[in-house]
C-alpha cells in the first residue's frame, strides 16, 4: 500500500517528456531501489569568457564556482568556508536543491575531480584529469587525456554499479560553461543542436555560444573526427568521465544522468562512443532527468533536443513560485535552472517519498541554514 501511494505521489512530481515507454518502464524497475550519488567536476576556459554563463556574476566568480559547489555539497552551511557559494546574477546555487535531497534521504555521494584548475577543498577522487582550454581553440583537451579520462570513467562507472545490482546511479556534474562545450559536442556529432541547449542566463545567449562552438569546430576535420576526438576539440573533462561511467555503469545498474543539456550531450557522446568501439548499450537502462525550469525554458528547446537525440527524459516538477525565499523564486524567472545534479537527485527524491512541498521546504532549510552561517560570520 504505501509502494502504491509512493509512485501516485512520485507520478505527480516527475513528468515525462520524451519516450513515455522508456521511461515508464524505467521508472518501474527503479522506482524506490538503492541510489548512490556521483558528482563528476571539471573546468573549461570557456566558462571565463565575459557574458557566457551566470553561474558566477564574474569570471573571476567563476572559476571557483565548482570547488565553492562541491564544498558545499560536502559539508552543508558553515560560518567560515575556504571558498563560499559565488554570488550569482540572480538567484541561489543549485547545490541547494541536491544537498537538501543526499541528506534527508541519506543517499551515498561520491565526488570526482575530473580536471579542475584549482585543487578542491573537500575529499575528491582524483580522476588525473586537466583543466579545458576554450572551445574557441579547437583544441580543449589532448587526446590522451580524454582517452584516460573514458577510461576511468569506465573503471568507477562498474565499479559503483556493482554495488547496486537492482538500484541506480545518479550522475551529476558541475562545470561552468559546460552548456557551450555541450553543444560544441552535439554538434561535433553531426546533431543540428543549434538554438536549443539552455543557459543558466533567464534568456539564452545562443549566438555567443554558436560563435565560439563554430570557430573551434573550424579547426578539426569533422568528417573524420571520432568521438573523443570532437571531446578533446570542444569539449570538457567531465564529459568523457561520465560518458563512460554511464556506459559501465549500465551494465549492472540504472542509470539517471542528472542534467539538462549537458547530460544530453553526455547521453549522446556515451552512445556514439559505445557504437564506434562496439560497447554493449543497454538503452532501457539509461534516463536522463532534470529540471522543470529547464525542460520548460522557453529561451532553448530541451525537449526539442532530447527528442532530436531519441533520449528519454523526465524532469521534476519542483516550483518555487510559493516560496518566501527571493534566490529561490528567482528560478522561477528563469535564472539558474539547472546544476550539480539538483533535477536528478529531486527526481530520487520523489521516487523515495518526497512530494514537491516537501522537497521545497527542504530547500529553503538549507538556504536558510547558509544565511545563518553567513550572519555568524560577518
Amino acid at each position: 500500500m504505501r509502494r502504491s501511494l509512493q509512485r501516485a505521489e512520485a507520478s505527480q512530481a516527475i513528468r515525462a517528456y520524451t519516450r513515455p515507454r522508456v521511461t515508464a518502464a524505467w521508472l518501474e524497475r527503479y522506482g524506490d531501489r538503492p541510489t548512490q550519488f556521483a558528482c563528476v567536476l571539471g573546468f573549461t576556459e570557456t566558462g571565463l569568457v565575459p557574458g557566457i554563463s551566470a553561474a558566477g556574476a564574474t569570471p573571476a566568480d567563476r572559476a571557483y564556482t565548482a570547488i565553492a559547489d562541491a564544498e558545499f555539497l560536502v559539508q552543508g552551511p558553515q560560518s567560515q568556508p575556504r571558498f563560499p557559494l559565488p554570488p550569482l546574477l540572480a538567484g541561489a546555487s543549485p547545490v541547494l536543491i541536491t544537498r537538501a535531497v543526499l541528506t534527508g534521504r541519506s543517499i551515498p555521494l561520491h565526488v570526482f575531480d575530473a580536471g579542475l584548475r584549482h585543487a578542491p577543498t573537500v575529499p575528491c577522487i582524483d580522476l588525473g584529469g586537466t583543466s579545458a582550454r576554450c572551445v574557441s581553440t579547437g583544441a580543449a583537451l589532448p587526446l590522451s587525456q580524454v582517452q584516460h579520462l573514458f577510461q576511468q570513467g569506465l573503471q568507477w562507472g562498474s565499479r559503483l554499479a556493482q554495488a547496486l545490482p537492482t538500484g541506480y546511479l545518479i550522475l551529476g556534474e558541475c562545470v561552468v560553461g559546460g552548456t557551450t562545450t555541450a553543444l560544441g559536442v552535439l554538434l561535433g556529432l553531426g546533431f543540428s543542436a543549434s538554438g536549443m541547449v539552455n543557459s543558466s542566463h533567464s534568456t539564452c545567449n545562443h549566438g555567443q555560444k554558436l560563435a565560439l562552438v563554430q570557430q573551434g569546430l573550424a579547426q578539426i576535420p569533422l568528417e573524420t573526427a571520432t568521438p573523443l576526438q570532437i571531446v578533446a576539440a570542444v569539449g570538457d573533462p567531465m564529459q568523457a568521465v561520465v560518458a563512460g561511467m554511464a556506459i559501465a555503469a549500465a551494465q549492472h545498474s540504472g542509470v539517471l544522468l542528472a542534467g539538462g543539456t549537458q547530460m544530453l550531450a553526455v547521453y549522446a557522446l556515451a552512445r556514439a562512443i559505445a557504437h564506434s568501439q562496439a560497447l554493449p548499450w543497454p538503452e532501457s537502462r539509461i534516463v536522463v532527468g532534470t529540471t522543470r525550469w529547464v525542460a520548460d525554458d522557453p529561451t532553448g528547446d530541451t525537449v526539442g533536443l532530447a527528442t532530436l537525440l531519441r533520449a528519454p527524459l523526465l524532469a521534476t516538477q519542483l516550483t518555487f513560485a510559493q516560496s518566501s525565499l527571493p534566490e529561490l523564486r528567482a528560478y522561477e524567472q528563469g535564472y539558474v535552472k539547472e546544476g550539480v545534479g539538483a533535477g536528478g537527485c529531486a527526481i530520487a527524491a520523489h521516487l523515495h517519498g518526497w512530494d514537491i512541498l516537501t522537497l521545497r521546504q527542504q530547500v529553503e532549510l538549507q538556504l536558510i541554514a547558509r544565511r545563518a552561517a553567513e550572519t555568524q560570520n560577518a
